[in-house]
């Protein structure tokens, strides 16, 4: 509350949406701008900033011309386990669009995280993350050739990386580092998402090892914030 104590009109706005939006439910479509104006009494601007904050809380979501209630946010464990199983655990449909799968000689930035020396060939491969057909993140994933040398004509691209590694070349995942930043979209990322480039984004920074510690793969995974949030355990016996 500011201190002297009036409350900002598209804040009003916003709390008599959040009443509307419990009772449209998920999936339902908001009236029209002008139409909101006229019910609230303000001016079109008013509900287009209190709408703008539903939309970045994921709280409402754009389809077409209109806005319609969003779903529940989908959680995501800070945990070594692939984006594959865990929208599988909440109910949903994941899957992957390919966008690119290219082999290059690795550049020094890489070669540590990666576990080859430098102009050693390295795959890049690129997908859209879903959920429900719905296109959630972006990912993009770094691995030695030498660890996967028939990655490009074994790997089902919609298919889950960790569980192609495990089941059928035999790689037992150890440990991994992991960084997470709130990041706005390049253009590039935003048009592949699907979303507006001003919408704030998840970003996670994963270096992972195998079994026997050695480097394993890079990757940089990009969700979007009003469809994610993380979760994690914490445990005060231990440390």
């Amino acid at each position: 509350m500011p201190e002297h104590g009036r409350i900002p009109k598209y804040y009003a706005v916003k709390a008599q949406l959040s009443e509307l939006l419990e009772e449209l439910g998920t999936g339902g479509r908001l009236p029209a701008e002008r139409d909101l104006a006229t019910r609230f009494a303000v001016s079109r601007e008013t509900v287009r900033q209190a709408l703008r904050e539903l939309l970045l809380e994921g709280r409402v979501r754009r389809q077409g011309r209109g806005t319609v209630v969003a779903g529940p946010k989908l959680e995501q464990p800070l945990a070594l386990a692939s984006y594959t199983e865990g929208v599988r655990r909440q109910g949903r449909r994941p899957g992957r669009a390919l966008i690119g799968l290219d082999r290059f000689p690795c550049p020094a930035a890489l070669a540590a995280d990666v576990g080859v020396r430098q102009g050693e060939p390295v795959w890049h491969m690129e997908r859209v993350l879903l959920a429900d057909d719905e296109r959630v993140g972006l990912e993009s994933t770094y691995v030695a050739v030498a660890r996967a040398p028939r990655l490009g004509q074994e790997f089902v691209p919609d298919s889950s990386f960790y569980g192609y590694l495990r089941e059928r070349l035999g790689i037992a995942f150890g440990d991994a580092d992991e960084r997470l930043e709130t990041v706005l979209a390049t253009p590039r990322e935003a048009l592949l998402i699907g979303t507006s480039p001003a919408l704030p984004m998840l970003l996670i920074h994963r270096v992972s090892r195998d079994a026997e510690g050695r480097p394993l793969e890079r990757v940089r995974s990009l969700y979007r914030g009003d469809r994610f949030s993380f979760t994690t355990h914490l445990d005060g016996r231990k440390g």
